[in-house]
């Protein structure tokens, strides 16, 4: 009798409920429901806490606590190969002309499978670019020039693929 194994975020369910990971193809950025292009790489979907420690005795023993502090959300970083679109180059220069209330946008970046189907989405709230950067040209390279885009914000949420409701009021 062969034995199968059984991840452990399939323990209980049935055969039916898993589902293989997500493979992620490319993705999109979304500016205020219009899309400002396709990028080959994403990072800093995400938050985190600042850690807290605090140390107490407990019956004569000394012990560190470990208490959430401030959150702070991660800048989104975004890869794509050089076009002559210019849109994530405008959006930066309202920034830098000093129109940040202007720049601030809500939007999503939308990760796509190998069909072109949506299969993921994060939506964020109050970005503005912090940094555009542009390919590093060397002649004797065969490479395709990269521009990157760095992302600031407020919020940001995974939700359904679809779903462009952001849930979370931030004034």
């Amino acid at each position: 009798m062969s034995q199968v194994s059984v991840l452990p975020s399939q323990r209980g369910a049935s055969a039916d409920a898993y589902s293989d990971p997500l493979v992620s193809f490319h993705f999109g950025v979304d500016l205020s429901g219009k899309s400002i292009g396709f990028f080959m790489e994403c990072s800093g979907l995400g938050s985190e806490n600042e850690v807290i420690e605090s140390k107490v005795v407990q019956e004569g023993r000394e012990i560190t606590m470990k208490i959430p502090g401030r959150l702070k959300w991660e800048n989104i970083v975004m890869k794509r190969g050089i076009t002559d679109d210019l849109t994530i180059w405008d959006w930066r220069n309202q920034v830098v002309e000093g129109n940040i209330d202007d720049a601030r946008v809500n939007g999503s970046v939308v990760m796509y499978n190998q069909f072109g189907d949506e299969v993921a989405r994060w939506n964020f709230l109050n970005a503005w670019p912090v940094k555009v950067t542009g390919p590093t040209p060397k002649a004797d390279s065969n490479e395709i020039g990269v521009e990157e885009l760095t992302i600031t914000h407020e919020y940001i949420e995974r939700v359904a693929a679809g779903d462009t409701a952001v849930t979370a009021q931030v004034s």
